[in-house]
């Protein structure tokens, strides 16, 4: 195998003299050599260098070869790592390939099989990230009208997305649960020229607030209770790709200013490190509530919003873009069919009806879920009662609900706007300020009653208000709402004790 220059092995192991004749036997070959004699050492080479193999012996003092293992596979899951392991130890050898190390060799081994792994590892590697750029180039063949309908709004969505792609423009992306928001936050970055890099996800709505620096940022060993050895974040962990920052409405306002500082300077620092690392990460955004009212409110930083808010793409709920929805329909029946070997053949004409006439609360997604099981459970053809969901009922049920709560909100937010300017009598008066408090108080109302209508459940709740779980779960904390029993929800100050 004729080798370059570029290909690198790193070699970790705590005896100096492995270390130098693994550095012979490979260096004579055309491989660039790294070396390290701990663990520790040999992950901070690692981060730096990004080999393109690792060559790792179990048993070393401090950090273990099994510890070191893992944290290389979280950080760059392709990069093989080659085991080195004694006579008598292959069961440690077979679980270190459990936790995704490419092979084995044992304690005396033979050079030309040293070289023989180390080149088929790396044969191998090449391989899949191939595999990952035909992927990447189909991504582009199939553009988003392929998998989100073919309407003239998801057009004009398509159409955006190719003319930020190729940017390094930071993206808002606004979309309701189900919409598609990752699918457009990926088609962004499979377009761009960071396609080759990481894709990385974080939905900072699922994070509690107290790791959420740490998810980030990454820490050093012993920055807190429980950190036993350092990690990356994702930040770095995204390096030269596209961190996609999920719901981050839903982002504390405490790590706000944080993210403002790493966006602005493009380094970050490891919780419990003075020591600052420089990331090359293009960042997108989305969420389900428009950032404007969350500044509105008080709940965003209007700073990061305008550091955010370079380019804008809004998709369209499912409910206003019918056409798509017969597209889809059949684009989930084709893929569903071939998934579970059926051949069903289409949709009744009173099915579609019922379908296009739903509010899709759930967009794409529940739509996706209502068709695989619907050919899951039929033979030729999908009929109503192969649907799952009473949609006529549903939507029946749901709009004079939502009309009421809404009434009551309206009534209350009529009374809010004039108790503030009575209040005010315009000493101080912001327009900005009274509009916030009257948005504030009206969805505290709103949420309130639809939890009392519920008997306190936040899953029926969010459901009724067309948001989701964890919006519906961060305003209930963040406004105080006390859910007691389900005939028991009152409101609080957010400054009192939950």
């Amino acid at each position: 195998m004729a080798t370059d220059s570029n290909i690198s092995v790193l070699i970790i192991d705590d005896e100096v003299d492995m270390c130098d004749m693994l550095s012979h036997v490979l260096g004579r070959e055309g491989f660039t050599i790294y070396t390290a004699h701990d663990g520790n050492t040999g992950l901070e080479v690692f981060n730096k260098e990004s080999p393109s193999v690792v060559i790792l012996d179990l048993r070393m003092p401090g950090m273990n070869g099994m510890d070191v293992l893992k944290q290389i596979k979280h950080t760059s899951s392709e990069t093989p790592v080659i085991i080195i392991t004694a006579y008598g130890e292959i069961q440690s050898a077979v679980e270190a390939i459990k936790h995704g190390a490419y092979n084995y060799f044992n304690k005396p081994f033979d050079n030309e099989e040293v070289v023989v792994t180390v080149e088929k590892a790396i044969e191998e590697r090449a391989m899949r990230q191939e595999i990952r750029m035909l992927k990447t180039q189909l991504s582009f063949v199939m553009p988003l009208y392929e998998q989100m309908g073919n309407s003239a709004e998801i057009v004009k969505v398509n159409e955006s997305v190719k003319c930020v792609a190729p940017t390094n423009f930071t993206v808002v992306i606004y979309g309701e649960t189900g919409s598609g928001k990752e699918l457009i936050a990926q088609s962004i970055h499979n377009r761009s020229p960071r396609c080759d890099k990481p894709f990385v996800v974080v939905d900072c709505g699922s994070i509690p607030e107290t790791l959420i620096e740490s998810e980030l940022f990454g820490f050093e060993k012993g920055a807190f209770t429980g950190a036993d050895q350092k990690k990356a974040g994702q930040f770095e962990i995204a390096s030269g790709g596209t961190l996609f920052l999920d719901e981050i409405g839903n982002l504390p306002k405490s790590m706000q200013g944080k993210l403002l500082r790493v966006l602005q300077e493009r380094r970050i620092r490891r919780l419990g490190s003075n020591k600052e690392i420089d990331v090359d990460v293009r960042v997108v955004v989305a969420g389900n509530e428009r950032l404007e009212y969350l500044i509105e409110s008080g709940h965003f930083r209007m700073d990061l919003y305008q550091r955010l808010n370079e380019f804008c793409i809004e998709i369209p709920p499912l409910r206003r873009r019918k056409d798509d929805i017969v597209f889809l329909c059949k684009r989930f029946l084709d893929i569903t069919n071939k998934e579970l070997n059926k051949n069903v053949r289409g949709i009744t004409k009173e099915t579609l009806e019922m379908l296009l006439t739903y509010n899709w609360p759930g967009n794409v997604r529940e739509l996706k879920n209502v068709i695989r099981r619907a050919v899951l459970l039929a033979s030729e053809v999908i009929e109503p009662k192969h649907l799952l969901i009473k949609i006529q009922e549903q939507k029946q049920q749901a709009s004079p609900a939502t009309g009421q709560i809404a009434s009551t909100a309206n009534r209350d937010a009529d009374h809010t706007v004039s108790l503030d300017l009575d209040i005010n009598n315009g000493k101080d008066f912001s327009l900005r300020n009274a509009v916030a408090r009257c948005v504030e108080h009206a969805e505290k109302k709103l949420i309130t009653e639809a939890l009392k209508r519920t008997g306190g459940n936040k899953s029926q709740a969010a459901r009724i208000l067309k948001i989701d779980y964890k919006t519906m779960h961060y305003k209930v904390k963040n406004y105080g709402i006390k859910i007691q029993t389900t005939t028991e929800i009152t409101e609080k100050s957010p400054t009192e004790d939950s």
